[in-house]
């Protein structure tokens, strides 16, 4: 039972590397993801079910609690409890923040402890709401003891 718990582990490790490695890319580019990398997307994936759960406070838990965090949108914000004010104020209920979804990502690992990771985000919500929004991000993590965390987040 225990080896049959490892081989459909590993074939969904696999699927989710060869998933988001293969999004845009001819047959020729495509890699299997480090373990870092692994991580880093697994991050975001979480983000994502926490976003669409309306839990901003999960959502925000993906950045490293540091007063040297950042997040650049139209604004600079600088520290961890700034962000999440922020996020709070932005989108005070569930159809402020509609369902979001990522795609096209592209982590590189910058170090042992550092990585990058690329992509865009989708952002569906009413009219009413703010409409959908849609865009690009670059992250930079950090590994940490709780896993890969966002130190610095650009998107637009």
């Amino acid at each position: 039972m225990r080896v049959r718990g490892w081989v459909v582990l590993l074939a969904v490790v696999l699927s989710l590397g060869c998933s988001v490695s293969a999004q845009e890319k001819p047959a020729d580019q495509l890699r299997m993801l480090a373990p870092g990398e692994l991580g880093m997307v697994k991050t975001l994936m979480a983000q994502e079910r926490a976003w669409n759960s309306g839990d901003i406070a999960a959502f925000v838990s993906s950045y490293k609690n540091s007063p040297d965090t950042v997040f650049m949108g139209q604004t600079v914000t600088r520290g961890y409890e700034t962000i999440l004010q922020h996020y709070r104020q932005s989108y005070p209920d569930a159809s402020a923040m509609g369902r979001l979804s990522f795609s096209h990502l592209e982590p590189h690992l910058l170090g042992e402890d550092h990585g990058m990771l690329v992509g865009s985000f989708r952002l569906e919500r009413s009219k009413k709401a703010g409409g959908d929004v849609e865009g690009l991000f670059s992250l930079v993590m950090e590994k940490t003891p709780d896993g890969w965390k966002i130190i610095l987040d650009h998107t637009t």
